[in-house]
């Protein structure tokens, strides 16, 4: 199934107070990938939200597993309504369990005096030049089947390496039909937390928080572009790990800064 179609039905269900379902070519393991069920609950939550009023941050808990093929509902709550901004929670509720939870900070654009404007660059190579991870059944998470990742710097999960950055760029297969705020928090977390590619074989990792903050206005980007990113690990130990990411759009225009914890099991 097309994302868009995913978000669409999302957008439905907050409008006619139905449930929906994901199918299993979007699920990581034996739960949602999580940037498709983060994707779909902001699509919820900007149901209520005027249409002036862009993202400015986003934080999402991963509470529990999301299963494919099994309904699920949204529930939102406005949390206050200013003059400039709204403030919102929104969790996914699946068997009475809530699997994911979010609030989020959307906010109209405002003159200013104050304007710093962002001095990095990402200096990738093109993602043409570049090998993207296969999609090997059974072996990769099923989402991968949906997007392309090409990476320049770092390496796959549990390979042993003695680094922890991941560079490279990230689209959709096939296109959506627009590139939206929904899109783009679907595929800033295609990427597995930098950290993994450090352990020597396979053990459990799970995102406790995901911190999304964006960088509007931004270009139109032509569904079909390529989004750089680079992300690097603060500090890791104890079994918690912490990552931070900045994300480009095609004409190398910051439009995304990205933190997450991340709980290991090695």
């Amino acid at each position: 199934m097309h994302i868009d179609q995913l978000l669409q039905q999302a957008e439905d269900c907050v409008n006619n107070g139905t449930t929906m379902t994901f199918p299993q070519s979007w699920a990581q393991g034996r739960t949602a990938f999580g940037g498709i069920s983060a994707a779909l609950l902001y699509t919820a939550m900007k149901v209520k939200v005027a249409s002036d009023r862009p993202l400015r941050s986003l934080t999402t808990n991963f509470v529990g597993p999301l299963l494919s093929d099994t309904a699920f509902s949204f529930e939102v709550e406005v949390l206050r309504e200013g003059t400039n901004a709204s403030q919102l929670t929104a969790r996914l509720v699946q068997n009475g369990d809530v699997a994911v939870m979010q609030q989020a900070s959307f906010g109209i654009d405002r003159f200013s005096e104050i304007e710093v404007a962002n001095s990095e660059s990402h200096n990738l190579s093109q993602p043409n030049s570049l090998p993207l991870v296969p999609f090997v059944p059974s072996v990769t998470p099923s989402f991968i089947g949906n997007i392309d990742l090409a990476i320049e710097e770092g390496a796959m999960p549990y390979t042993g390496q003695p680094d922890s950055h991941v560079h490279g760029w990230m689209r959709f297969k096939e296109p959506p039909t627009h590139i939206s705020d929904a899109h783009l928090i679907c595929l800033i977390d295609a990427w597995p937390p930098a950290v993994l590619q450090m352990m020597k074989g396979p053990a459990p990792a799970s995102t406790m928080m995901w911190n999304l903050e964006f960088i509007h206005p931004h270009k139109p980007v032509d569904p079909k572009e390529w989004f750089a990113y680079k992300a690097i690990t603060r500090q890791a130990g104890n079994g918690y790990a912490h990552l931070e990411a900045d994300i480009w759009n095609d004409t190398g225009e910051l439009v995304a800064i990205s933190r997450q914890s991340v709980a290991v099991f090695s």
